[in-house]
């Protein structure tokens, strides 16, 4: 395998841990697939970049071919789809091959989300999450935030101030690969990041008379980086999900995405609007969510309509 081949595998197996709290286990299943789907493509003289539906396609007849189960092909096929997934949100492609592509009757999973009354429960629960006022004022600011906006973790944690002076009724967030585009935040967001802002300015003004740098990130952190980690914030939405009596196995950062974008779509947003907020390059990766709320409604059918009850005659 090449270098590219071998950080993308590791970026991905990064992202996976912190954001989708995919076990050892999985992670190692992952690795393996990757790195086998790697020097497959290696030997034809190409690799994760270069390849399209067609490498793809190639790949699975060969696993085919090798005899692999039916299992075994269903899961590399979901681990080069997510790899590629992350690829094009990190803007090192502008599409992914692998998401059209018809597993060996594997059926795809749908993203976890969360009803409307379980966010109220996080919201409120991260006011009270964090050892001093200052850390539950700024715990309340992520989560309001994360889910007025979509962002994916790592837009949050890096956000400069520069971006969120002057009470905005939209903010420039700096997106996969570069791009940029412009989000609204809702009444409680902004109200939220003024109490930070204005906790942030107070404590920035002390630092500076005593001669001590100020960050220049919304959510400053103690690494290198200057800025919150996601790996931070994972766990601390967690504990945030304890504290709201909401199961801390469906709740992890990239779930308050996947419910921002639900409840939106609920709500009679447009798609292609829910596309251009959440940064989706390509419409297909949006078009998941019609899925979610189509299981929605049919659970709300089965759960709530007479004719559904059992034992009920027709």
């Amino acid at each position: 395998m090449g270098a590219l081949s071998d950080r993308w595998i590791s970026d991905f197996l990064a992202s996976a841990a912190a954001e989708q709290d995919a076990a050892r286990n999985t992670q190692l299943a992952y690795g393996r697939d990757l790195q086998d789907f790697a020097a497959w493509l290696a030997s034809r003289g190409t690799d994760f970049a270069g390849a399209d539906r067609k490498a793809v396609e190639d790949y699975l007849v060969h696993c085919e071919a090798e005899g692999l189960s039916k299992a075994t092909r269903a899961r590399r096929l979901s681990s080069i789809r997510q790899m590629f997934r992350f690829a094009q949100e990190e803007g090192w492609r502008e599409d992914n091959p692998a998401l059209r592509l018809k597993g060996p009757g594997k059926v795809a999973r749908l993203p976890v989300t969360l009803d409307i009354a379980e966010v109220d429960r996080l919201l409120e629960a991260a006011r009270d999450t964090g050892r001093s006022s200052a850390d539950q004022m700024r715990n309340r600011c992520l989560v309001e935030m994360l889910y007025a906006t979509g962002m994916r973790v790592t837009e949050l944690v890096t956000l400069p101030m520069a971006a969120v002076r002057g009470d905005p009724r939209m903010i420039l967030v700096r997106g996969k690969g570069g791009k940029e585009r412009m989000v609204p935040l809702s009444a409680p967001a902004r109200e939220a990041l003024a109490d930070w802002l204005a906790r942030r300015g107070a404590e920035d003004e002390a630092a500076r008379k005593v001669g001590k740098p100020v960050s220049r990130f919304l959510f400053p952190g103690r690494g290198a980086d200057g800025h919150l980690t996601r790996h931070h914030f994972y766990v601390l939405i967690k504990q945030i999900a304890v504290l709201a009596g909401v199961s801390p196995a469906k709740v992890t950062p990239h779930t308050l995405r996947h419910a921002f974008a639900t409840h939106l779509l609920a709500g009679g947003a447009d798609l292609r609007v829910i596309q251009t907020l959440l940064g989706h390059a390509d419409v297909a990766t949006t078009e998941i969510y019609t899925h979610v709320l189509d299981e929605h409604l049919k659970a709300l059918v089965l759960e709530h309509h007479p004719l559904a009850r059992k034992g009920r005659k027709t």
